[in-house]
């Protein structure tokens, strides 16, 4: 009775090592098109990215963001820096799982073409408050408590 336990262990050992081994030896995405399968995509950070903003949706309106709208989230020091479509926005902001705590924005006072003003009141109801995100490969979604949403790509 003691050997055949000693050799079922032993077949059962010799079995589960390929299958250990497998489990062990899937390698992160080296960001070529074709990776081919059994590689693991990687997760881009929200910080330390610059994010241009492409579109925006308020009210169940989406509407695409006119002029160079983008947002960088620094980690170290807190803030988020970027710029609006027409001015430049500074602000706290701290990025804790999956929800980013927007302080309330300082931004420059230029006055631009319309279409630019109206980007930049869209995308301002998305600070001095909390935000939802979710990052997709190269893209981030922002949505506030009041239903804003904002899409960003990382800048190539």
């Amino acid at each position: 009775m003691y050997r055949q336990k000693q050799r079922l262990i032993r077949t059962a050992a010799v079995a589960l090592i390929p299958l250990a081994a497998a489990c062990g030896s899937e390698q992160a995405d080296s960001g070529k098109a074709d990776s081919g399968s059994g590689s693991v995509g990687v997760e881009r950070p929200v910080t330390g990215v610059r994010w241009n903003i492409d579109r925006v949706t308020t009210k169940d309106r989406t509407q695409p963001v006119e002029g160079e709208a983008h947002l960088t989230f620094d980690a170290k020091k807190g803030k988020v820096g970027g710029r609006l479509g027409c001015n430049h926005v500074n602000a706290t902001a701290t990025v804790r799982d999956g929800h980013i705590t927007l302080g309330r924005p300082s931004t420059t006072r230029m006055m631009c073409d319309a279409s630019l003003m109206d980007t930049e009141r869209a995308l301002l109801t998305l600070f001095n408050g909390a935000l939802s995100y979710r990052v997709d490969q190269d893209a981030l979604t922002l949505t506030s408590e009041n239903g804003t949403s904002a899409r960003a790509v990382v800048a190539k």
